[in-house]
């Protein structure tokens, strides 16, 4: 009679190398993407260097591309905002890495301290602004790439469907 105390493996398992999924070069599932951002995050070497502040307009610059994938690091001063607006077909995962920044979503508001990690679906609108007395900078990683990015009403209900007031190429 068989069971599941009769099964045993014979030999080392791992020298079975058929049997073991090959490492992926690049994330394909929102925990990858959420793990790449942590992983860039904790990095600092590899964008600290290149964050710029701008009083007149939101600084931006594309980090990374990958298949399907593009990182963005952006800087804020206080009082910037991006507007409300969503991000297409895109879905995110926006990563506070130095400072504190507010996200609005309708009437929902909330504080994002350095670490904190926001993901998000396509059509997520939403609004992110430096709130507070410091500059900040956050990490963006759009999947697919950001192709478009309408801009919408401010509103204090955004369960409203609304049309794109305006096209944005800017990540946020």
């Amino acid at each position: 009679m068989n069971s599941d105390s009769d099964l045993q493996i014979a030999g080392d398992i791992l020298a079975v190398q058929h049997l073991l999924q090959p490492a992926r070069e690049h994330p394909a599932t929102v925990a990858e993407f959420a793990g790449l951002a942590r992983s860039i995050a904790a990095d600092r070497a590899q964008w600290e260097h290149l964050v710029a502040y701008d009083a007149t307009t939101r600084w931006y610059h594309r980090l990374r591309t990958g298949p399907g994938y593009e990182v963005w690091l952006l800087s804020w001063v206080p009082g910037q905002s991006s507007g409300m607006h969503d991000h297409g077909l895109s879905s995110g995962v926006l990563t506070v890495l130095d400072g504190e920044l507010t996200e609005r979503a309708g009437r929902a508001g909330r504080t994002l301290g350095a670490g904190a990690q926001r993901v998000f679906a396509p059509g997520y609108v939403h609004e992110v602004t430096n709130d507070s007395l410091e500059p900040a900078v956050s990490l963006h990683v759009y999947f697919p790439g950001l192709t478009e990015m309408p801009m919408r009403p401010a509103q204090s209900d955004q369960s409203a469907q609304c049309s794109p007031a305006a096209q944005d190429a800017v990540p946020a």
